[in-house]
């Protein structure tokens, strides 16, 4: 179960989001994401809360600078999860996430890693179907 104060903080920046103050919903990710008690959480936890982010509708384009910088804080718990269990969809997340730090190459990588892992286990899944079309956008 997730922590009162992560769930606390989830509910501002959700709050802040629906509210279109999207400046302020980086800022909580930002925040949120660097804290020690985030890196404490459980990995199921931490999932959630990025993902939240990471597949958030109506993301600006151009990226705004709290946007970047809320992805950026991001990246460490996205690298560590991907190295400590290999889900592709924490793959995802990490690729999406180098995407929208302008890093394209090696979002390519990871997006491909993902779909290879997915692909063993259910090549007919949504999740493979998604990550071929961001393969395929890269």
């Amino acid at each position: 179960m997730a922590s009162p104060e992560l769930v606390a903080a989830v509910k501002v920046i959700v709050g802040n989001a629906r509210a279109g103050d999207r400046n302020a919903a980086y800022a909580g990710y930002r925040s949120l994401f660097s804290s020690p008690g985030f890196a404490a959480c459980e990995p199921n936890d931490q999932r959630q809360a990025l993902r939240l982010m990471v597949h958030a509708k109506g993301v600006p384009d151009p990226p705004t600078p709290p946007m970047v910088e809320a992805h950026r804080v991001a990246l460490p718990t996205l690298e560590r999860l991907v190295k400590e269990h290999g889900e592709p969809g924490d793959h995802e997340m990490l690729g999406m996430c180098q995407v929208a730090l302008g890093n394209e190459k090696a979002a390519a990588e990871t997006f491909r890693a993902a779909l290879t892992i997915e692909r063993e286990r259910n090549a007919q899944s949504d999740l493979c179907g998604t990550l071929m079309k961001r393969v395929s956008m890269l």
